[in-house]
C-alpha cells in the first residue's frame, strides 16, 4: 500500500473517492503509538528557571524518519499575583522545541491552558519528551496543578 506524502490533485474538498483512492490513503495520517501521562501532584515556582512537571515525561520511538510527533498537554495553572505569568514549554531530550506564555489567573481559581506542537523529529531512535513549566514573568508564586487537578500531558506518533 502507497503511504503518499503528498495527496494527489483528486483529493480535494468535495471529491467523492473511489475504493481504490482510498486505499492510497490507508497508513497515512494515522495515529500509529499513543502514550499519555497524568499527574496531579502540585507544584510551585517562584523562579524563572524551568523545571520539569512531575510525571509529565513520555518516551516514544517513531518507525519512521518522516513521521510527526504531536504533543499535547492540558495544564492547571494558578498565580498568587496577578503580575506573575506561568512559561509552559516541550523539550524534546535535551532541546527545547515550543515555548507558550500562558496568563494564568491570580486567587484562588486558576485556569486550564492547553499546548499543542507538532514535531518532525527525524529520527527512529528513542525519544524523550517533557513538559515544563516556570514563572515566566512578574511576582509571587506560579501553581501547577492546582489543588491536585489533574494535569495530562500527551504524545502521539503520527505517519505521514
Amino acid at each position: 500500500m502507497a503511504t503518499p506524502t503528498t495527496l494527489p490533485s483528486a483529493f480535494v474538498s468535495g471529491n467523492v473517492l473511489l475504493a481504490s483512492e482510498l486505499n492510497d490513503l490507508r497508513g497515512a495520517f494515522r495515529i500509529l503509538q499513543l502514550s499519555v501521562v497524568e499527574t496531579n501532584t502540585q507544584q510551585t515556582s517562584t523562579s524563572a528557571t524551568y523545571a520539569d512537571v512531575t510525571g509529565g515525561s513520555i518516551s516514544i520511538t517513531p518507525s519512521a524518519t518522516s513521521n510527526k510527533i504531536l504533543i499535547v498537554s492540558a495544564d492547571s495553572l494558578l498565580a498568587s499575583s496577578a503580575a506573575a505569568d506561568a512559561g509552559i514549554r516541550f523539550v524534546r531530550d535535551a532541546t527545547n522545541i515550543f515555548t507558550g506564555v500562558a496568563g494564568v489567573m491570580a486567587g484562588n481559581t486558576g485556569g486550564s491552558f492547553t499546548s499543542i506542537y507538532l514535531d518532525a523529529p527525524a529520527t527512529t531512535s528513542a525519544t524523550t519528551y517533557k513538559v515544563q513549566f516556570n514563572r515566566n514573568g512578574g511576582t509571587g508564586t506560579v501553581y501547577h496543578s492546582i489543588s491536585s487537578t489533574k494535569s495530562t500531558f500527551l504524545v502521539a506518533e503520527i505517519s505521514l
